[in-house]
């Protein structure tokens, strides 16, 4: 009975999944390439800072591949240098895309400490909290954009360590466009699950 029942399931499933249209055929596809490289700190910036706690955020933010999303030209083509950590002017669908013609998009933030355009205005509280709780969208069934639920479980030292560090690199002025709301056309380009690219053109049903 057990076994007729999961086949069921099994089969339902399957149908429910063939039902699905994702919307590959309006979107190219990217060849993506990850930074994995995070800045080094800057000298001047270290005078201020505990040297070990900034060599353990530079370590956790290397693994933790911070620089992947948080890196201009990180998400689609090649990284570019200059730009480490400065944010990123290609977005990620926040919305289910099977289900959004215009998704919300959210792009990733400046994370140097340039005053106006990165984190150089928030204090370590903030930023620490950002780190641990990310941003997943508005409302039920949102997609995970930054994987907050795996760092949230980071201990308190290895936060600090990684605010220390994000402290410590250059400061780079580098706006990125605002979040997108459901609904609305983007007007920069965006990806879907870091597969699939589309842009003002496409969004707007063009």
């Amino acid at each position: 009975m057990q076994s007729r029942v999961a086949i069921g399931l099994a089969v339902l499933c399957l149908a429910a999944c063939a039902s699905l249209e994702y919307p590959v055929s309006r979107h190219g596809e990217v060849a993506t390439r990850v930074a994995t490289v995070a800045p080094d700190p800057e000298p001047a910036r270290l005078a201020h800072l505990d040297a070990s706690q900034v060599a353990r955020g530079h370590y956790l933010a290397q693994i933790m591949g911070c620089g992947g999303c948080h890196t201009d030209g990180a998400l689609v083509g090649a990284p570019d240098a200059a730009r480490l950590f400065a944010g990123s002017s290609v977005g990620i669908a926040a919305t289910d895309p099977a289900r959004d013609l215009r998704p919300a998009v959210v792009f990733p933030a400046n994370l140097t400490p340039d005053p106006k355009t990165g984190i150089g205005g928030r204090s370590d509280a903030q930023i620490a909290a950002a780190i641990r709780a990310g941003w997943h969208g508005e409302g039920a069934g949102e997609l995970q954009i930054m994987p907050w639920r795996e760092y949230a479980i980071l201990t308190n030292e290895d936060v600090a360590a990684i605010v220390a560090y994000l402290r410590s690199i250059p400061a780079i002025e580098h706006p990125v466009p605002g979040r997108v709301a459901r609904g609305t056309n983007a007007r920069a380009p965006y990806l879907y699950f870091g597969v699939y690219r589309s842009g003002p053109a496409v969004s707007a049903g063009r």
